[in-house]
């Protein structure tokens, strides 16, 4: 069974209350012949790579795509030669399972265009036909808001057509609206929390505040998984960056205490800020932080907490307001509260929450803020409208009962896997299912013949995952039915058989590396 790991700490809420929540999240891992065949089938697939480029110099090699032209010679490469060998070698093997062009809303079906290959999957041909009514387990679309309702999408079109497509100036110019400013206090009424900042675009909420927060003689403590914008913020700002294991408190006040003894490399001066950046749900692992435990942590050493909850926000917690209300904490206790609007709301763009000096502070030095152009008034209108929806402001449940579908269809979904015996990561409670497929031949046959049966899926491999962790990530959607779900269930079982993937023994160990020097206490 899974490790199930109490979480009980002093949340720092008004009453002093007790978090008490059951953990439940696991890492299991694979018979060790599984990792060892994965390297040995790399390997080969690096011999024959070797052996295809010294046809391709010879002429031998009959797909001629791969070979540098002429004029291209003298140009210094802009990538590194493994990243060119791999791509053109392992990765071009399976290129057809990815990038598979939509021609339709990404709802709990969608269509695609069917495409086709004369040249090794190097360059694709559109034949002209639709793949109908493809069940789509691959989209963020956490709460089904990617759908054509007229009903419901006329305020949007309306707001469109009296405000037009975009403004065409930075806020600080002549860029504000009333609609900007209705969701910015939405936002912040949804997250209880003081005021609110939204950015036209998500990936670059967190690389441009990350860098406008800190800056050199400024510590950055990141999870070992967090998501390339957050890498990239951080990178930016110029500050000292170290890495803990994901979710490993001891490994992390590990770090925060010799942090704080030890201060900044050479000067040994005490830390201007540090910064713990963590996301809510990790996209690639479907793991869930320990928020109480580290807002503990972050409180004994008066370090910072940034919280990425651009999963989570609307998919977890009994009225989706993220992880926050996942563990019952107060949002106070968290610095700097993130999100996206791409997932949950079907729209697109991000915001940052918090106590007000901050997000006025980010106003004036966030890039995204104070450069680039601004939401469109009908994405705020979207936005605005889902909002509502899920807070039950537009006077129907429809909001809470897709909360509540998702967390059902969620348990449902993880659950039957256990009884397949796949291996899989992560919370039981997060609608991101990675499955484990271990080798990169397997998931591209896995992604074929689910298109056969019209079931979309994403597979993800390396460099995206460990290089021996290629896997399926399942995607769950509240505007999925049961019937879907079994469908996919269904044949996940059948293809389980075919590629050898039912390895669970249903043993799980927790992947985080225990500390024993360190005796890490919650009740800061």
């Amino acid at each position: 069974m899974a490790r199930t790991e109490p979480c009980v700490c002093k949340n720092g809420t008004a009453n002093g209350s007790l978090c008490k929540r059951e953990y439940k999240e696991s890492f299991e891992e694979a018979p060790l012949y599984i990792p060892v065949l994965t390297y040995l089938g790399y390997g080969i697939l690096i011999l024959f790579g070797y052996l295809r480029d010294f046809m391709r110099r010879w002429r031998l090699e009959q797909c001629h795509m791969a070979e540098e032209r002429e004029e291209q010679k003298d140009f210094v490469p802009l990538y590194q030669d493994f990243e060119n060998f791999y791509t053109r070698n392992i990765y071009m093997r399976i290129r057809d399972t990815f990038n598979r062009p939509i021609c339709s809303v990404p709802g709990p079906q969608f269509d695609l265009m069917e495409r086709v290959t004369d040249d090794y999957n190097w360059t694709y041909r559109h034949t002209g036909k639709v793949i109908k009514d493809v069940i789509n387990m691959g989209s963020y679309n956490y709460l089904g808001f990617a759908e054509n309702n007229d009903e419901s999408l006329s305020t949007v079109m309306n707001v469109l057509k009296r405000y037009g497509a975009g403004v065409c100036s930075t806020r600080h110019e002549m860029g504000q609206m009333d609609k900007l400013q209705e969701l910015e206090n939405l936002v912040a009424e949804f997250l209880k929390v003081e005021t609110a900042m939204v950015c036209s675009m998500g990936f670059a909420t967190n690389s441009t505040s990350i860098p406008a927060l800190v800056g050199k003689g400024c510590l950055n403590l990141s999870d070992e998984l967090n998501h390339t914008s957050l890498i990239l913020g951080a990178r930016l700002s110029g500050a000292t960056i170290r890495v803990f294991h994901h979710n490993n408190m001891e490994n992390l006040e590990k770090l925060l205490r010799d942090a704080v003894v030890s201060g900044q490399p050479r000067t040994h001066r005490a830390w201007k800020k540090i910064l713990i950046v963590v996301e809510g749900i990790y996209s690639m692992e479907g793991s869930i932080v320990r928020l109480p435990e580290i807002i503990a942590i972050k409180k004994k050493y008066k370090a910072y907490l940034y919280l990425d909850e651009a999963h989570s926000i609307g998919a977890v917690g009994p009225t989706g307001q993220g992880v926050v209300e996942y563990f019952g904490v107060n949002p106070a206790d968290v610095d700097v509260l993130m999100g996206t609007f791409t997932k949950s709301f079907g729209a697109m763009g991000g915001y940052i929450a918090g106590k007000r000096d901050l997000v006025d502070y980010l106003r004036n030095h966030s890039h995204s803020a104070f450069y680039a152009a601004p939401m469109s008034a009908s994405i705020a209108e979207q936005i605005i409208r889902v909002t509502k929806c899920i807070m039950g402001y537009d006077g129907t449940l429809s909001g809470k009962q897709r909360v509540k579908q998702l967390a059902e269809n969620t348990r449902y979904f993880r659950q039957k896997l256990q009884a397949l015996n796949l291996i899989t990561y992560g919370n039981e409670d997060s609608p991101v299912v990675p499955v484990l497929m271990y080798m990169p031949s397997k998931v591209g046959a896995f992604a074929r013949h689910m298109l056969k049966k019209k079931i979309g899926v994403v597979i993800v491999g390396f460099p995206a995952t460990p290089i021996a962790e290629a896997r399926v990530r399942f995607c769950i959607s509240a505007a999925h039915t049961k019937d879907m779900l079994d469908k996919v269930l269904d044949e996940l079982d059948i293809m389980g058989d075919i590629l050898n993937v039912k390895h669970s023994r249903h043993s799980r160990t927790n992947r985080t590396v225990v500390y024993d020097e360190t005796n890490i206490e919650l009740d800061a």
